[in-house]
């Protein structure tokens, strides 16, 4: 009970500095399309672009880590920690659509570059760094270990160097008039966006197709669970993750024609490795003695019309 009040009092806070973030990128993104209009500027009309995509990756994330807390049920036995999941992919996608969006519309002008007000861009610019900044900063505890949250501060992140960006390019183009470095840093932009959307496209994919853990090497901890005393053998062996912290197991393991106390005991043992050295709270641990039928280390799963087919 204590561990899940912890949880959620720290979902709680977590909420309450995506909505402060919210709220603050949803009032600025209406500056920076004013300012971008009247500045002519492809930098800032992008960066609030990404800002409104913000608003909707905070409002989504917000929602994933409110629904999170509910308790796993008949229906969903497993609760709702996949609901971050499923947010992640719909960020990181809409950020790579984003990317090629403000690349496509940054090669138009870099054809035809028009005239830039570079100081409403360095102005605004400034002031949208400060405050994606200050976002980004309330959403980034606890992005380390939560793909949802980490969505939603990349889009942020992105918008951080954006600004920046968009000061820089404004500064030279004042004392300059290069005014194509304004679709110029749109491409530099759009090619950062795109790296980071596609690493957290490619991790939520994986966790949503239940692969193996990246960081976990399935034939050490086999050879780390045939060294626990009383184990014979494993096979019938899943490793998957239902959202990026919370990992599961499930095998068979073969053991002498013991008693249940014994192997109960071999039970306890093999969940206190997998605990410790691969970070996995949730095993279901099928015991079989050595007569039994063996099957694969990994099993093949089929469905049940796959019995009738010769």
């Amino acid at each position: 009970m204590h561990t899940r009040s912890h949880f959620g009092d720290l979902a709680s806070q977590t909420t309450k500095r995506l909505m402060l973030s919210l709220a603050l990128t949803a009032a600025f993104v209406m500056v920076e399309v004013i300012a971008g209009i009247i500045g002519n500027s492809l930098t800032l009309l992008t960066d609030a672009a990404h800002n409104f995509t913000d608003v909707i990756a905070l409002g989504l994330s917000w929602y994933a880590l409110k629904i999170a807390t509910q308790p796993a049920n008949a229906g969903k036995t497993f609760g709702y920690h996949r609901v971050g999941i499923l947010v992640a992919l719909v960020n990181s996608t809409t950020l790579i659509l984003i990317a090629i969006g403000i690349s496509y519309e940054a090669y138009r002008r870099l054809l035809s570059p028009p005239e830039v007000d570079s100081v409403i861009l360095i102005a605004v610019g400034a002031l949208a760094f400060f405050i994606n900044a200050g976002t980004a900063w309330l959403v980034k505890t606890g992005s380390e270990h939560d793909l949802n949250l980490r969505s939603a501060f990349l889009h942020l992140m992105g918008d951080v160097i954006s600004t920046l960006g968009a000061v820089l390019a404004g500064i030279i183009i004042y004392f300059t008039k290069w005014n194509w470095l304004d679709p110029l840093v749109s491409v530099l932009i759009g090619g950062f966006i795109l790296w980071n959307a596609w690493s957290i496209l490619r991790q939520s994919i994986h966790i949503l197709l239940e692969s193996t853990p990246e960081n976990i090497d399935m034939q050490e901890m086999v050879e780390k669970i045939h060294t626990v005393g009383g184990v014979r053998g494993v096979h019938d062996l899943h490793v998957w993750s239902i959202n990026e912290s919370l990992r599961m197991l499930s095998a068979h393991v073969v053991t002498d024609d013991i008693s249940i106390s014994d192997g109960l005991a071999i039970q306890q043992k093999i969940n206190e490795l997998l605990a410790h050295r691969f970070n996995i709270q949730h095993a279901t641990l099928q015991m079989e003695c050595e007569d039994c039928e063996h099957g694969l280390l990994y099993c093949e799963i089929k469905g049940m019309h796959a019995k009738h087919v010769r």
